[in-house]
């Protein structure tokens, strides 16, 4: 395998739909109408429309999964899992990746125009939630003429969703591969989300979402990505990164960011900013928070009959969604009689190791999809 193949350029491609009346049904009783979601491809679809995988991206992500944007020198968010030779092989498959509804990167969200007012929907855009995600991307599927995914896959938030279609739409998902994510969050998990949240709204400049045209709540959304980016990495990570090392300008006994994790957390922080949206970050992890697979049953008594295989993944060092939560859903799908492989890595990086360790879940999921399209052919 050659990680340093690329597909090259990409564009992405938007689709709309759920025009009045027949606007997207949601899970709070709400409805959405017109939606657009954002979305790009890579690799060719074949002519029986049956090599199509679907990759969901985690909180902040986007549709930009894999290749280059002529305008932006950086490579989609999995490029190092998607492309030529690669885990998710476009030789082979053709693979999609569409940005949420609720997001903020080509897809109807709060920071789109309400047709009905000309003015961006802010808080009056409806909440949402992983469900109401799911059931906007099977009309993109259905939009591309595809009647069976291979596989759904997707890490973190995109671990949720490809859960959430084996669920929602069972016969059209012949494998799912869940990584580093959870049947639902722990309360530290939604604490979590609720310190972004609050830092967000006690900004001034919120003004209760309706900040579009106006000075931006900055602050408060880089304090979020800060907090949120501490439980991405891990204590090891961490300490192999900066240790307690000062940057090169030090003003000692002063609340400057002397240290160097001081400094890259701000600067992760300012460039979030930049490029995401507050309020959608408010709807996110609101979405996140409010998923639950089990839906209140018992979580293999909601699998059985299931027929997707499952391929797990987890990391022993991720403490944001730890190993334990992946192995609940290993365990209630081999009680369930699922066909199932769980997997636990050994890696440093914490809860971004589903985006930097390559070369281990490259293997596994190789494998794992030969064997898929084998039955996936005779099916």
């Amino acid at each position: 395998m050659d990680n340093n193949k690329t597909i090259g350029m990409v564009e992405t491609q938007y689709y709309t739909f759920a025009y009045p009346p027949n606007e997207l049904e949601l899970e709070s009783g709400g409805r959405l109408g017109p939606v657009t979601l954002a979305y790009e491809t890579y690799g060719a679809l074949n002519e029986s429309r049956s090599n199509a995988i679907l990759v969901l991206h985690a909180l902040t992500g986007d549709a930009h999964a894999a290749g280059f944007h002529e305008v932006d020198k950086d490579p989609g968010w999995w490029d190092n899992m998607i492309g030529p030779g690669k885990a998710f092989d476009t030789h082979k498959y053709f693979v999609i990746c569409s940005n949420v509804i609720g997001g903020c990167k080509g897809s109807t969200g709060p920071s789109s125009i309400d047709p009905k007012t000309g003015r961006p929907y802010g808080l009056t855009f409806p909440i949402i939630t992983i469900k109401d995600m799911v059931n906007a991307q099977r009309y993109l599927i259905d939009h591309l003429g595809i009647n069976k995914l291979i596989s759904v896959t997707g890490g973190s938030m995109g671990g949720m969703q490809a859960l959430q279609w084996v669920v929602s739409y069972p016969e059209r998902v012949s494998s799912v591969i869940p990584i580093a994510t959870t049947a639902n969050h722990s309360p530290q998990q939604i604490a979590f989300n609720e310190v972004g949240r609050q830092a967000i709204m006690a900004d001034p400049n919120w003004n209760d979402g309706d900040y579009y045209g106006k000075e931006l709540p900055a602050k408060g959304l880089s304090v979020a990505r800060m907090v949120g980016h501490i439980t991405y990495m891990s204590d090891v990570s961490m300490s192999e990164k900066f240790g307690r090392r000062f940057k090169d300008i030090k003003q000692p006994f002063k609340f400057s960011p002397e240290f160097e994790v001081e400094g890259y957390l701000q600067y992760r922080g300012d460039n979030f900013i930049k490029r995401f949206d507050p309020n959608s970050y408010l709807y996110i992890t609101k979405a996140i928070d409010y998923f639950d697979f089990t839906n209140g049953k018992g979580l293999h008594e909601l699998l059985k009959g299931i027929k997707s295989r499952f391929l797990i993944i987890a990391f022993k060092s991720d403490w944001l969604y730890p190993a334990y939560q992946s192995q609940e859903i290993a365990r209630a799908c081999k009680l369930a009689g699922v066909e199932t492989v769980y997997c636990e890595l050994n890696s440093t990086y914490g809860h971004d190791a589903f985006l930097v360790e390559v070369e281990e879940q490259s293997h596994l999921v190789k494998h794992f999809l030969e064997r898929t399209t084998r039955g996936f052919s005779q099916a």
